[in-house]
């Protein structure tokens, strides 16, 4: 486009080497090093060239030379001579420098293009021509289609595909329409249970499907030489429990008598055994580990020669007390030659093998690695609903061989970088990669008529005011704490782990405030689903177990309220942490004690030997003169101490006969007797010399002086310590969630409790305070007691359960046919778990097989800005999640929208701290602020920078002036801060809601800014996207490129023809139907560009999106059909206008349509030939499917190699035939990148 207008940025003072641009997109000024001919602008990324006059010419430039956007054509103004960045197709307009009216001469163009192509430069006339390429059109459309396609459905019915052995799933089984369009392997393997499945009816289909697949897998071997492994990722309730037991039975049956089965709780020991009798194998002991000893387990005196072994992987790095490991007992009992199974279920317990950068692999992780190292004949099944929630957690599967030898990436680092690299698309390719290899399956139980609803909450009156008074607390806390470490001076104690306990928690409590924010709304959700004859299940993580004891300890047994958790656990922080100086220590009331030093009389006996011997010691060298024989006798008899022969300071005579006195202070010696006046009478205690006398003191005065100022600070720091902790006491602050909202539903009598904590609050019989008492009572152990409350529930006595991860580890609560309680569950989740694993574990509660009906869940959200961060976290793993184990990241439910802790996130914050800071301008405008409201702007700012040294993102501020500019523009933020979204999102917890709201809206409103502009630059990963289209067929019969030597599966290429347009009539018909539906749409209609292109005007049918603010219309294009991205109203009216007569626009519409057949819209003369498909209706579409994995690498340089950005990124597409509904999933490849793909493949 014409260069826009606007304040130019900062003049730069250009290099010896150097020339100066002005940037072609933001107008700032850019300094180009010498021999640099393509650059782009750091501030506006625009990539840009330098102008013709700065190529071709050596001289020193006058002015600023104006910088080339390529993706315009740069001419010559024909009046001033600037050259001007014009858009292809434009041909009337006013030079933006010197203001002159300027046209098109088309006749001039090719002599102007060629001298240019020639490295000549010409300013004869202002020329412009008809491009190669169209105009503003063609840019919405290339915006449209390098989206990609729409989002489809995401679930399918699920069905064996090649096998038809067993009776059906007893509930409705779907699979992710990616992963089904995906064809498993050509089962090979003969199943020797299959008529005695037959006749029991024990396993489902799909149960004995998985059975025959991953026995077929386990006959193969990894280049490596170690036996091939499994991956079953059925969801909670397809039954992957009773599949093990199915494939430890069939292994029995070859002579294969040792398992191995590691779980996440030993009580899930009961439920291996009740699947093993369910499917028959009542011969097949179960054995749980933690209750043998540590000695051989085929010893005599153990006698475990086969079954199954039976442990969880805390057994698995468990040790005795002289050293042996269970892991080493396993393998010993297994024997290196042992080829039977070893079943990693919920192997998701062993993620975080390969932590991120800084952190430390799990001994879980480490141990899960090292058993299949040792074992390598063992035949590995990895098992879990959420086996890996992002590629760095599948570093311990390495029996599935996607990476080492004979593979694309020699180690899993390699395989986790091109992942990383290639986004959701490339997560989505290993799972379909995996079934097609016959190592996966992953299919689980309908959600339909399962209900997903966020609910946001506002913040109550009295919540409002106690959430603002902590924020200030915690924000005076920062600066005490700053303070008093700083007064410490030498004393300073470590101040990094002060901090470090500071924030942490910082956010526990405030993630405690958000909790608590949410109990009325719990309460109230869940007496409305009681009154609906429903039963509700709340989960939570945390329950405050530990706060709740340690104000026992303090206080009782028997309180007047609740435990406030926030509270205890910001006393604990002050009680704990907060800075004294070290207490000092009384001095004596008389003189100094210096110790080690003793004060004696020298007695008077004295041997004439040791005199001789101190008189020796005293001359030099060359005077002594001893006799061997005398030194010898002298030898054994010389044990008095050097100490009994002193020489008087004042006489300097060594006198034996006279007393000497030692001084206490110097250790001097002086005879009495030389004293002034002498001291007659014996000295008792202490003595000091003369000398020494005055000096102690004045030494003892300042020293008293010193130690009283030590206790003056010390007492005032003790006292400011108990006025904080006064103000905390006195802070009204929210109960512990869990026990408040047992309290409201109705107390223990009618909520079961099924958490990890041993004791819990409860009312007084006397309804005066609250009493502490066990859970558990005589009759039911504490082991047991989760179980009899899930008895409860299940049995309809209590109709309110709370749940929290420690607790429910594989329970039962759906509303389960067998039960007497077959109720519809509502499942609130007052907490989201930290990790998408134990939501999806979480969830899986209350969603299982034979159950009467699917449950509602209620994921509850304060509405301040910082909670979203928990969200964030769940969200962005649920997004990777759905991707990786289930093909398609839509599979989980949806929280994308909370997913901020993105890389569009991270740039963000980045810029929003650098226009916080005024290093920057500001991308958006502030909340609440309008166009010009400089002062307004400049307040928000001020408030913002004091908001964020307050939680310590900006640092080493200086405090000036008062009021709002009390913190002026000092400080900074850390590099590594800079892009943290979660310490962000963290921090900000600790500010006032309204600070609070109006900097995360500052952050969103940045985020969907750029998210907005990848989507129109084609660089969002939008994962796998549908291709719709009014015909689609293959051409030809699809080729095979590529074929596993291990599986048999190939890669294949299929080439379809793919028809977008939408004929006049077809068009016709959706606004005369949306006539009928909607009334008043006085925008809906036909329009026509304002200008021509290649000689002729455009046309669109728009169609209003109702309930949308900006008002925003639907685009439908003779030649592309239904556009991918919608239009708001002020971008339609600027480049089209409305067409009231339509019969003006028939013609029109069916000429385009025609020729779009076999033209882009970049005529007839576009640079990339017939190749290209740019607004072309008829096109051809390559896609290779299959395996993919195994081309990675020959793909990857392939695709490096496009001009296009929108080609060079792996995308993964998914369409359907409209004569056969074939199904086909893959990666697209773009029409110039065929040949070259195909070259690399032969």
């Amino acid at each position: 486009m014409v260069p826009q207008s606007g304040a130019p940025g900062p003049i730069v003072v250009p290099t010896p080497t150097a020339c100066q641009v002005r940037c072609a997109g933001c107008r700032g000024i850019l300094n180009v090093p010498a021999g640099i001919t393509e650059f782009a602008c750091p501030n506006c990324k625009l990539q840009q060239m330098l102008p013709p006059e700065l190529r071709h010419q050596q001289q020193q430039q006058q002015g600023i030379a104006q910088g080339i956007d390529p993706s315009k054509i740069q001419l010559p103004c024909a009046h001033c001579k600037s050259l001007l960045n014009v858009p292809h197709g434009l041909d009337r307009f006013v030079c933006p420098q010197c203001k002159v009216e300027l046209a098109v001469d088309l006749t001039k163009l090719h002599n102007y293009l060629t001298t240019l192509s020639n490295g000549g430069f010409t300013t004869t006339a202002y020329i412009s021509g008809q491009p190669e390429e169209v105009n503003e059109v063609v840019v919405d459309v290339e915006r449209e289609e390098d989206e990609g396609g729409t989002i489809g459905e995401t679930f399918t019915d699920y069905r064996p595909s090649k096998l038809s052995i067993g009776p059906p799933h007893p509930d409705p089984v779907v699979e992710t329409s990616s992963l089904s369009a995906v064809q498993p392997p050509e089962p090979t393997y003969e199943l020797k249970i299959a008529e005695e499945m037959e006749k029991s009816s024990a396993l489902s289909s799909l149960q004995l499907e998985t059975i025959i697949y991953a026995s077929q897998r386990h006959s193969q071997h990894l280049p490596d030489n170690k036996r091939a492994g499994f991956f079953m990722g059925d969801g909670a309730g397809v039954g992957k429990g009773r599949t093990i037991a199915g494939l430890i039975w069939e292994n029995w049956q070859h002579g294969r008598r040792k398992a191995v089965w590691l779980s996440v709780s030993s009580d899930l020991k009961f439920d291996a055994r009740r699947d093993l009798d369910d499917v028959g194998a009542t011969c097949v002991e179960v054995h749980a580990l933690n209750k043998l000893p540590y000695s051989k387990l085929d010893s005599k005196s153990v006698g475990i020669m086969e079954g199954v072994i039976f442990l969880t992987y805390s057994s698995l790095i468990a040790s005795s007390e002289k050293g042996r490991s269970r892991l080493q007992q396993l393998v010993k009992w297994c024997g290196p030659e042992n080829d039977g199974l070893l079943v990693f279920d919920e192997c998701h317990k062993a993620k975080n093998l390969v932590p991120e950068s800084g952190g430390q692999a799990t001994r879980t992780g480490e141990a899960v690695l090292e058993i299949q190292v040792q074992l390598p004949e063992a035949r590995v099944v990895y098992c879990s609903a959420t086996g890996a929630s992002e590629p760095r957690n599948m570093g311990y599967m390495v029996r599935l061989g996607l990476w080492g030898p004979g593979t694309c990436f020699p180690q899993f680092q390699s395989f986790l970088e091109a992942l990383e690299k290639r986004g959701v698309g490339a997560l989505e390719l290993v799972a379909m990669d995996m079934k097609a290899r016959g190592m996966y399956v992953c299919r689980t139980l309908s959600f339909k008529g399962a209900e997903f609803e966020v609910v946001e909450v506002p913040l109550e009156a009295d919540m409002m005011e106690m959430y603002k008074n902590a924020a200030r607390l915690w924000a005076e806390l920062r600066v005490e704490l700053l303070k008093a470490t700083a007064s410490l001076s030498d004393e300073r104690p470590n101040s990094s782990q002060l901090w470090r306990l500071y924030w942490a928690s910082h956010q526990r409590f405030f993630r405690h405030m958000c909790m608590s924010a949410k109990v009325p709304a719990v309460v109230r959700l869940a007496k409305q689903a009681l009154l609906e004859d429903k039963c509700v299940v709340i989960g939570l993580q945390s329950t405050g177990e530990a706060r709740t004891e340690e104000a026992v300890t303090k206080y009782g047994a028997e309180l007047d309220d609740f435990v406030s958790g926030p509270r205890e656990l910001l006393l604990k922080l002050v009680e704990d942490n907060y800075p004294l100086p070290q207490q000092p220590v009384q001095m004596p009331e008389e003189g100094v004690k210096e110790s080690g030093r003793k004060r004696h009389v020298a007695p008077t006996g004295i041997s004439f030997k040791g005199r001789i011997r101190k008189a020796a010691r005293c001359k030099a060298p060359s005077d002594v003169e001893t006799d061997g024989e005398y030194e010898t006798e002298s030898e054994p008899e010389s044990t008095d101490s050097d100490e009994e022969y002193q020489i008087c300071e004042i006489c300097m005579i060594e006198d034996t006969t006279k007393t000497v006195l030692q001084c206490s202070s110097c250790g001097k010696s002086i005879h009495a007797a030389c004293l002034v006046p002498p001291e007659m009478d014996l000295v008792e205690g202490d003595w000091s010399c003369p000398m020494c006398k005055k000096q102690t003191e004045e030494y003892i005065k300042s020293r008293h002086a010193y130690i009283a100022d030590l206790w003056k600070r010390y007492e005032a720091a003790k006292e400011r310590k108990n006025q904080i902790l006064e103000t905390i006491r006195a802070l009204d602050l929210p109960n512990n969630p869990l026990d408040d909202i047992i309290d409201q539903i109705g107390g223990p009598d009618r909520v079961a409790e099924m958490t990890g904590r041993r004791g819990m609050l409860v009312r007084a019989s006397s309804g005066k305070g609250v009493v502490y008492q066990a859970r558990n009572t005589k009759d039911v152990s504490m082991e047991m007691v989760n179980m009899h409350e899930k008895q409860l529930f299940m049995d309809g006595k209590k109709l309110v359960a709370v749940i929290s991860e420690a607790g429910s580890a594989g329970v039962s609560l759906q509303a389960d046919r067998r039960a007497k309680n077959q109720k519809r569950r509502v499942h609130i989740t007052l907490e989201l778990p930290w990790s998408a694993d134990r939501a999806i574990q979480q969830f899986g509660r209350t969603h299982r097989s034979n159950q009467a009906c699917a449950p509602e869940y209620r994921l509850l959200f304060t509405n301040l800005g910082g909670e979203r961060r928990f969200a964030s976290i769940v969200a962005k793993r649920l997004e990777s999640l759905g991707a990786l184990t289930q093909g398609d990241r839509r599979a989980g439910p949806s929280l994308s929208a909370y997913n901020y802790d993105s890389v569009y996130g991270k740039r963000a914050l980045h810029m929003m701290y650098k226009a916080i800071i005024e290093q920057s301008d500001q991308p958006v405008l502030p909340p609440n602020c309008l166009v010009g409201e400089r002062e307004k702007i400049q307040e928000f700012h001020s408030l913002a920078r004091a908001a964020l040294i307050s939680v310590g993102i900006i640092r080493d501020a200086i405090p000036e002036g008062t009021g709002k500019d009390t913190w002026k523009l000092s400080g900074r933020i850390l590099e590594n801060d800079m892009n943290d979204v979660g310490r962000f999102l963290n921090r900000i917890l600790g500010l006032a809601p309204d600070i609070q709201n109006r900097l995360f809206e500052y952050f969103i409103s940045i985020l969907d800014i750029l998210v907005q502009d990848a989507r129109k630059e084609g660089d969002f990963d939008s994962g796998i996207v549908d291709i719709k289209a009014n015909l689609i067929k293959l051409q030809g019969s699809p080729k095979t490129v590529h074929v596993d030597a291990m599986s048999g599966a190939s890669t294949t290429l299929f080439t379809l023809m793919i028809d977008r347009g939408i004929t006049f009539e077809a068009a016709s018909g959706l606004l005369d139907q949306n006539a009928k539906i909607v009334v008043n749409q006085t925008d809906d209609g036909f329009y026509e560009s304002k200008r021509e292109w290649l000689g002729r005007k455009h046309f669109l049918l728009a169609i209003e999106c109702p309930r949308l603010l900006p008002r925003t219309f639907k685009i439908f294009r003779p030649a592309s059909g239904e556009a991918l991205r919608e239009m708001n109203l002020v971008e339609l009216r600027s480049k089209y206008k409305r067409v009231s007569s339509v019969e003006k626009v028939h013609d029109f519409w069916q000429e385009e349509f025609q020729i779009s057949a076999e033209q882009c819209m970049h005529g007839p003369k576009c640079k990339a030939g017939a190749s290209c498909t740019i607004g072309k209706r008829i096109q051809e579409f390559n896609i290779l499917g299959g395996l993919i994995l195994p081309v990675w690498g020959i793909v990857e340089k392939s695709l490096s190699k496009q001009a296009r950005q929108s080609h060079r990124r792996l995308r993964v597409v998914r369409l359907e035939t409209t004569s056969d509904n074939q199904r086909i999933v893959g990666l697209h490849i773009p029409n110039p990148a065929v040949n070259s793909v195909l070259q690399g493949l032969s």
